[in-house]
């Protein structure tokens, strides 16, 4: 059953990716111990739960390791930002086969209900429950370029420069890496003139709702991508509510609900 468990969940191709950004073991001075476990199996484990929502302690014995284990190497992957590096790896293989269509790029966000930790907030859509919000920037096909979170009571229109600074270079089937979108698609969160003049000044076209200009009953064109991936997203079911304490570790897991759907547009 590991076996099994372990090649759907962390595939071949994906594992390989993983190898060059898991960080080595650390060493005991002082020998003994228990044998560690195999880093492919903790990375099936920790994928178990960003995408089935479970709780550590509720990991199944079938990946003969338990949820403490898993949780430890987590956290130690986190704190090295290996899944932050790993987003990139799988974004520059799929640059690299021209995978990526920086023409027409769309940024949103979405909020979440969080039980407790920092980057919290009241959240105005709900009733002032506190929350979180992941924002994001995505490609025309709707792969996420940039990812990051806050309080759900920051304003979008806050988030959009560094999200748009926090797009790496990546690589490019011809040419130099790439980081900036040809043009930026936006609802009327981000309808501020300043934000406007940042794009034009970097080079970037842009098209943000106007308030009282334009109806709300219509996504628009191009913008409708950002709602397909806020919804596939959703397929992590770790990101339906917020239980993590540490800000750094919902980023985390939504590292890698955004890992697992660029990666699945590598391996269609």
């Amino acid at each position: 059953m590991t076996a099994v468990l372990v090649e759907r969940l962390a595939p071949e191709d994906l594992w390989e990716l993983f190898q060059r950004v898991v960080p080595p073991a650390p060493q005991r001075p002082q020998g003994g111990g228990h044998r560690r476990r195999g880093d492919r199996e903790v990375l099936a484990a920790i994928i178990f739960v960003a995408t089935s929502g479970c709780t550590w302690n509720q990991l199944p014995p079938g990946f003969g390791l338990s949820g403490v284990t898993a949780f430890r190497r987590f956290t130690e992957w986190t704190e090295a930002r290996a899944w932050a590096r790993l987003h990139r790896l799988v974004l520059d293989e799929l640059g690299s086969r021209g995978g990526l269509d920086w023409l027409r790029c769309a940024i949103d966000s979405v909020s979440v209900r969080a039980l407790k930790g920092q980057l919290t907030g009241p959240n105005p859509t709900d009733r002032g429950k506190k929350g979180s919000k992941i924002h994001l920037i995505v490609d025309r096909g709707g792969l996420p370029l940039s990812l990051g979170i806050s309080a759900a009571n920051l304003h979008d229109s806050q988030a959009l420069i560094p999200l748009a600074q926090g797009i790496p270079p990546i690589r490019s089937r011809r040419g130099p890496r790439r980081r900036r979108p040809g043009k930026l698609h936006g609802d009327k969160g981000y309808d501020f003139r300043y934000l406007r003049l940042w794009l034009s000044s970097r080079g970037i076209r842009h098209r943000l709702a106007r308030k009282g200009v334009e109806s709300s009953r219509r996504l628009g064109r191009h913008r409708w991508v950002v709602e397909r991936t806020v919804s596939r997203l959703s397929g992590c079911r770790r990101l339906h509510r917020r239980y993590e304490r540490k800000p750094e570790h919902f980023l985390a897991f939504t590292a890698i609900a955004a890992t697992l759907i660029c990666h699945r547009r590598l391996t269609d």
